[in-house]
This record gives structure tokens, sequence and C-alpha cells, in this order.
């Protein structure tokens, strides 16, 4: 069976509980690439994805009905959010890029996204969202100006193709209309979880698969979950929620907010030094966003 999308909510202007629920999103993601990082010091990156899709199928599929999408939309939605963007980012982060610049530069999704709206379903960017979205972009440059060179190309190039399929799944998302969302994040994961199962045997390794898991702790674990609840079940979820039902150029810049978290999680949680930059670079993320969310006047 399937759903025809929703029409976008009239004003592209986000209302406020909406917004408050976008900027929970975002504090989740952000805060994430620190749990990552202390994820990967244990898991290899294929299995501590496919452990996070795994565990987002089961058992919540037994309790959730399969929302009424075709298996088509599901099955993209499952392969560009989990083997596509968080398969090739859990690949970047072991090593090949920090967990700073990997949120910085994860947000050209933003840009992607807008662009595969605009190409697919003609929505229009308006002046002011381009003019808000260079700001924001400004501050990102400025983030990534004073990078202290722990990035890798391999690194970058791996996170721009994360980014891109973040992009993509934004709009298979969207287009499953107004569907029970985490149900939709539960039984798309039924495709994430497989070919990462396949991936992680074949590129990581039985053995290597064994003992990590042998090796893992409380704290692994508990990265893996706060993958699954967290990031997972209430990010997408709730992301995909709000992508059905607001134009791309609305919602997608809040997105922007996720390197900021980043840095203040990395600042409290692994002690990273907050320098006179990084606090001009926020400025411009947030001066970015608020402008894309004011009204326009009448």
């Amino acid at each position: 069976m399937h759903s025809s999308a929703p029409a976008p909510i009239s004003t592209p202007h986000l209302l406020p509980r909406h917004f408050l629920l976008a900027l929970a999103v975002v504090a989740v993601w952000g805060s994430n690439f620190v749990v990552i990082k202390h994820g990967l010091n244990v898991m290899p990156p294929l299995l501590f994805a496919a452990l996070r899709f795994t565990l987002v199928f089961l058992p919540a599929a037994f309790f959730l009905k399969r929302p009424a999408v075709s298996w088509t939309n599901l099955m993209a939605y499952g392969l560009f959010i989990g083997a596509g963007q968080f398969g090739l980012l859990f690949i970047a982060m072991r090593g090949h890029i920090s967990p700073g610049v990997a949120s910085l530069v994860i947000q050209v999704q933003v840009f992607f996204t807008i662009f595969l709206s605009m190409r697919l379903t003609g929505e229009r960017v308006r002046a002011r969202q381009w003019i808000a979205l260079a700001l924001a972009a400004t501050g990102i440059g400025v983030i990534a100006a004073n990078t202290d060179g722990t990035t890798t190309l391999l690194g970058l190039a791996l996170v721009v193709l994360a980014a891109f399929s973040w992009a993509a799944g934004n709009i298979v998302g969207r287009n499953a209309g107004k569907v029970n969302m985490l149900a939709y994040i539960v039984w798309s994961s039924l495709f994430a979880a497989p070919p990462l199962i396949l991936l992680s045997l074949i590129v990581e390794g039985p053995a290597a698969i064994k003992a990590a898991l042998r090796a893992a702790d409380a704290t692994t674990w508990a990265a893996v979950l706060w993958q699954t609840i967290g990031n997972s079940m209430f990010g997408y979820g709730a992301w995909a929620w709000l992508q059905s039902r607001y134009p791309a150029a609305t919602i997608t810049p809040m997105a922007l907010l996720v390197p900021v978290f980043g840095m203040a999680a990395s600042t409290l949680l692994i002690g990273e030094s907050f320098p006179l930059w990084k606090g001009a670079a926020m400025a411009l993320v947030m001066g970015g966003l608020a402008l894309n969310l004011l009204k326009r006047n009448p």
C-alpha cells in the first residue's frame, strides 16, 4: 500500500513547538559524535553500525505495525541512512577524521537536501534563505580553516558521501507521508542491518567481530544504545516527521547547529579547547539559522 506525501505546512516558518523538537534532535545528533568516538574505541565501524540498526529493528518490530508505505520506500530509506550515511561515517571516524570535523563536514547534507528537493519536487528557495545558508556556511568555513590537520582526504570523501546519503534519505522519508515515524524508522532498519552485517563479516571478519563483542564493556554498550534509542528512534523519527511537513529549505538548515552542539559536547566531555574563533563560528551559524527562521513582512 502506498501513502501519498502530504502537502507541506502552508507557512515556511517552523511553529515554536516544532522548532523546539528540531532543536532537541540536533542536540542529540551533535553530542552523538563524542559517543561514536567512545564506541569505535572498541567496536569495528561496520559492526558498530550493524548493532545499532539491529537493535532499532528488534524487538520494536514486534510491537509496532509496519507503516503504510511501500517496501521500496522503506528499503531506500534504510539503505541510504543505515548502510550509506552511518556505514560511511563510522568508517571515516575510525582514524580518518576527528569527531569535531566530522560533525562539521556532515552538514553539507543541508545543501544536498535542498538541491535534491529543488530538482525532484520543484521547491523554490527564497533569496533570504540563500543568504541565511551563506551566513551559516561562512561559520562552517571558519571552523574548517582552523582544524588541526588530523583529517585525511579519505575521511573527508567518506563523510561527504555520508552526507549525500543522509540528504537522499531525507527526501525518501519526506515522501513517506504522514505515517508513524517511529514505526517507519524501525521497519526501515530491516534493510539497514543485513547489508551492514554482511559487510562487517566480509571486511572486518569474524575474528575481529568476536574480539570486539568480548571486549565491549558497559560504556561500549551504552554507546550502542544511545545510537539506537536517542539517535535513530528519536532523532531520525522526529526529523523524518518534520521533513514530511515543511519545505526542505525550512527544516534542513536546523542541522547546521549540529557542529555547535558537537563542539560544546567535546569541550564539556573530553576537554576540547574553545578558542575565540570557535565562538565566532558558532555565532555565524546561529545567525544564519535565525535569519532563515525569521518571518517575512506581510
